[in-house]
């Protein structure tokens, strides 16, 4: 939780990930169905949408999403998953 302007990170650990396996990330706006964010594995990337205020980072075990600057319309639940 935080509030409108205040960056915050959302940390996810898979310690048991099989070598076949990604993190990906997905969030639940209001009103609407999960939407895929991004599938990561061992680097960092920002991506397209929101432009120049979401990133990912991942070291094969963990993933860290950054959210620079949110806004009410980033208010969502953020999931984080393993997936082939």
């Amino acid at each position: 939780e935080t509030t409108e302007g205040t960056s915050i990170s959302i940390n996810c650990s898979q310690p048991n990930i099989q070598t076949t396996e990604f993190i990906h990330w997905y969030r639940h706006l209001p009103g609407r169905g999960p939407e895929f964010l991004v599938s990561t594995l061992k680097d960092s990337k920002a991506l397209a949408n929101p432009p120049g205020r979401l990133s990912v980072a991942a070291d094969r075990r963990s993933s860290t999403l950054w959210l620079a600057r949110p806004r009410r319309g980033d208010a969502a639940v953020y999931y984080c998953a393993l997936r082939d």
